[in-house]
């Protein structure tokens, strides 16, 4: 473990500016995914400032008839809400679905957003990746790619985003509200919040430096069927090899955005105009461009099976 300082923060904006202030500062909360990456020496903070001492832990309603998330209301909270499960169901069930029910304690709602790939390049700092080391290849171009992306990569980075929160977010067309380091407040809507790899997979998302996330808003509920299927190698603590979240109305239009696909939450709009023609011509959109690994080509099939069983189980669900 290298040396760092450590320091609390006082306010949202305080943070912000100490971040920026700070070279190879980081904000940390629970925890759960920069503790591993600084033993394992793939991130080395120079210094840590603390926000869990912030008032950001709160769940309210928003004036448009939505709900205000802060940035450090802990996953198993956020999930067992009773205004979540009773109106954005699909997200409550992609709570349930990741990780232990001992991280999603600790876990928070932007530290979810935030946590980085679980690429096994990416955690062996033998082996060259350039989200780790920018410029230093992708090993797993021609390595085992079992797990890893086959649609949205690059020549540069075939990573998958691990987050089932961040699908179900997707789906209902969140916002994330930031503060940056002059005090300025901005919303960036989910849909550009994670960047695809393109020549720059280090940057991973659209938060500019010492930018700090305050919370994430839902619109109003939409209603529908709410569905959130997680495919993994195992039942519990396993990442997606294909995750499904969907929202079916009656009448047979809505949302579908996959996970453990790509390098961010995927979801296309043309895909979701094709949901009343049914699941082949939904997948079909979704997948348009994929390009999979002989590793992993087994995922363009496995997508298309779970979206049919996933809009066959809503279209039960509307009648």
């Amino acid at each position: 473990m290298n040396p760092f300082s450590y320091a609390r923060a006082t306010s949202p904006a305080d943070a912000a500016a100490a971040a920026l202030q700070t070279p190879g500062a980081r904000f940390i909360a629970g925890g759960t995914n920069l503790l591993d990456l600084m033993k394992l020496g793939i991130e080395s903070p120079t210094h840590l400032i603390d926000v869990n001492g912030l008032a950001l832990d709160k769940i309210e309603p928003t004036a448009e008839g939505g709900l205000r998330v802060g940035a450090l209301v802990r996953n198993t909270d956020l999930a067992a809400d009773t205004r979540v499960r009773r109106d954005y169901g699909v997200l409550a069930r992609a709570l349930l679905a990741g990780a232990s029910g001992q991280l999603r304690n600790r876990a928070t709602t932007a530290g979810n957003l935030l946590q980085r790939t679980r690429c096994p390049y990416f955690y062996d700092t033998n082996q060259a990746c350039n989200k780790r080391q920018p410029g230093s290849g992708c090993a797993a171009i021609g390595g085992v790619s079992r797990q890893l992306a086959v649609i949205g990569s690059s020549s540069a980075c075939i990573a998958t985003h691990p987050s089932d929160m961040a699908v179900a977010m997707r789906v209902l067309d969140a916002s994330v509200e930031t503060v940056r380091p002059d005090g300025a407040r901005r919303v960036i809507p989910i849909a550009d919040f994670h960047r695809l790899p393109g020549n720059t997979p280090h940057i991973e998302t659209a938060l500019e430096r010492g930018e700090l996330i305050t919370a994430v808003t839902l619109p109003p509920p939409v209603g529908g069927v709410q569905i959130y299927r997680k495919v993994r190698d195992r039942a519990s603590y396993a990442f997606a090899l294909v995750s499904v979240a969907a929202i079916v109305q009656r009448d047979g239009t809505g949302r579908v955005a996959l996970g453990g696909v790509a390098h961010k939450p995927w979801r296309v709009p043309a895909a979701d105009a094709e949901m009343p023609h049914g699941a082949t011509a939904v997948t079909q959109r979704l997948l348009d461009g994929a390009t999979p690994t002989a590793d992993n080509a087994f995922k363009v099939q496995l997508a298309r099976r779970t979206v049919a069983a996933v809009l066959m189980q809503a279209k039960e669900g509307t009648r």
